[in-house]
């Protein structure tokens, strides 16, 4: 109705009233109707990555019918990348800092200078000799690197002979034998022979003499050291049939979860413990469960009779020895025993130390920025100590079952896997001893001397390595970066892994793995990692005749069979244990072929 003068009426307020009431109301339905639909989504996503036990669920895709891929071949590399580790490469280290040697880190290509070929074995490559000879020699021609030979001859790492390699088991601070030192280093530590002591971590391990003596005293090391220029330490280590990744603590943590590693040691490592706020001494402390041991031998233990090799002074090394052992204190180690050029320290399982750390004016000071103890994916070093969760009572080294009942007792921290439980953990372990009983059938070398290097690249809680532990082989667990944390899981029942992210290349050299087993992974991945480049990695670390068991939805079986002949890889299809239409099994072996070019 127009106003007596023409003008319209202003607009009754009250006439809004219900219209916005109403459209309020509308807008909060749809929004929570929309997050209904999301968080219903988003769980069942979470639930089937943890779990992974429903064995005939058919993957998003199939009602389209299988993936389909166009044949390929892939040429060779180029005959200078036959070591090539594409995220560790010397060729791209000018471009990173010297700086805690920040460039010995991993520093992936981008997308565009990925490699799209398969790397050639050196000129005159032979099969590995097989375990557990191959402890003891390889061949000069797998791993044609003189360096060590040359610089290390009196320490006995290596020594050349003819056409291999022989490793009469020294080391800088054993010259004479890894045996006598362990020896010692067992008399130090007693936990070492009752199977209170599984799982070690072995920093600037040289060829992992070491960690090759403890496989015979039941301990699983992981060996560690970075690509430098005592050229090939990780590759002589894998040659040798003994656990080994590339890695250093330099900026980021290690790929492995807190509270993990039984014991860490350290023979004259050169890594500068008491430097940079002792942040390096920290990240040992982060890994290294409650009531874990830490080993070094080396400057400064022993200085009082050591000073004078070391081209130092006798009050240098003395206060070097006193300020390490007053930062071991600080971050609540006690010494534990020391003799001869042997000391050991253990991490304190009382939390009364840990509740100093509140004090300000302590240092180091206690974690609080937020970061979650067991990130380590890319993650920096922080100079503060991480505490144990003082609710978790079975995380110390002495409140663990000893191995091996270990291996199946359902740990503590199963439960902090979402979906996890003591029952989930039976299941996954009865569930992988049917298939471990298939994949034998199906492949008869696993438990030979062909298969002695193994990777399960999407463990979940390390079913697949638990059922094949009396086998003369050893398996490297990977957890997904992405995935719920597992990992702690592997550990916490002794076995080994590391975590990592398929869509960049492993840290490992190539042609170092006889077996590469993946359960589900494209289905899990693909979304954001290119099958492409997973299954070249795949060539590049898996050996010359070496095999894959690549378990996987039928909609990406055919696709991979198409993309693994472009490898030169020969693959049959093959039916799961259940027999089920919508997921096979691929089993692959590598051939072994040489280069057209000369390294030379």
């Amino acid at each position: 109705m127009g106003h007596k003068d023409g003008k319209p009426y202003p607009p009754d307020k009250n006439s809004w009233k219900i219209p916005v009431a109403l459209m309020v109301v509308v807008l909060c339905g749809f929004s929570f109707y929309l997050g209904g639909i999301f968080c219903s989504e988003k769980e069942r996503y979470a639930t089937k990555e943890v779990n992974r036990e429903d064995e005939t669920e058919t993957p998003i895709g199939n009602a389209a019918g299988p993936l389909q891929t166009k044949a390929v071949s892939f040429s060779e590399c180029s005959a200078d990348y036959q070591d090539y580790t594409p995220c560790t490469d010397p060729r791209r280290w000018k471009k990173y800092g010297l700086h805690r040697l920040t460039f010995m880190e991993r520093h992936c290509p981008p997308t565009f200078e990925r490699k799209e070929c398969l790397v050639p074995p050196p000129d005159g490559y032979k099969v590995p000799i097989r375990w557990p000879k191959s402890k003891n020699e390889c061949w000069y021609r797998n791993v044609p690197y003189d360096w060590i030979n040359k610089q290390k001859s009196n320490q006995h790492w290596l020594i050349k002979e003819g056409e291999k390699f022989i490793f009469p088991g020294g080391g800088t601070m054993f010259p004479n034998g890894v045996g006598k030192y362990v020896d010692l280093m067992q008399d130090l530590i007693p936990q070492m022979t009752d199977g209170t002591i599984r799982t070690a971590i072995d920093t600037g391990c040289g060829v992992a003499s070491w960690g090759g003596d403890l496989l015979d005293r039941g301990i699983l090391t992981v060996s560690l050291a970075p690509r430098d220029n005592h050229e090939a330490q990780v590759q002589f280590a894998l040659e040798r049939g003994i656990p080994a990744v590339l890695g250093i603590i330099s900026t980021q943590r290690l790929p492995f979860p807190s509270n993990s590693f039984d014991m860490a040691h350290c023979s004259r490592c050169l890594i500068p413990w008491t430097e940079f706020g002792g942040v390096y001494l920290l990240e040992i402390h982060r890994i290294l469960r409650p009531g874990g041991f830490w080993v070094l031998s080396g400057p400064p233990v022993n200085y009082e009779n050591r000073w004078r090799g070391w081209n130092t002074t006798i009050e240098e090394q003395k206060s070097d020895y006193e300020k390490l052992q007053d930062l071991l204190t600080s971050m609540c180690f006690k010494l534990f025993n020391k003799k001869d050029d042997i000391a050991v320290w253990q991490k304190l399982t009382d939390n009364s130390c840990y509740k100093k750390l509140d004090n300000p004016d302590n240092y180091p000071p206690k974690c609080d920025d937020g970061t979650e103890p067991d990130s380590a994916w890319y993650t920096p070093l922080r100079p503060c100590v991480v505490v144990p969760n003082p609710a978790a009572k079975k995380l110390k080294l002495n409140a663990l079952a000893k191995w091996p009942q270990r291996l199946h007792v359902a740990p503590e921290r199963v439960s902090d896997v979402r979906g996890g439980s003591e029952g989930a953990f039976k299941h996954d372990d009865v569930k992988w001893k049917v298939r471990a009983k298939h994949y034998k059938k199906l492949l008869p070398a696993i438990g030979t001397e062909k298969i002695r290097n193994v990777m399960d690249m999407n463990t979940l809680y390390g079913g697949f390595s638990a059922t094949l532990i009396e086998d003369p082989l050893w398996v490297m667990n990977v957890v997904s970066s992405y995935a719920a944390n597992t990992l702690t899981v592997v550990y916490d029942r002794g076995l080994i892994g590391t975590f990592h992210d398929w869509c960049e290349a492993f840290s490992t050299y190539p042609r170092t793995y006889d077996l590469l087993h993946l359960d589900d992974l494209f289905t899990s991945e693909s979304h954001r990692c290119e099958m492409k480049y997973v299954l070249l990695e795949m060539d590049r670390i898996l050996r010359p005749n070496g095999y894959a068991i690549i378990r996987e939805s039928s909609y990406y079986v055919d696709a991979i069979a198409t993309m693994a002949k472009g490898m030169r890889w020969s693959c049959r299809k093959e039916d799961t244990e259940y027999g089920v239409e919508n997921e096979k099994i691929l089993i692959c072996q590598k051939k072994l072929w040489y280069s057209k070019q000369s390294s030379e």
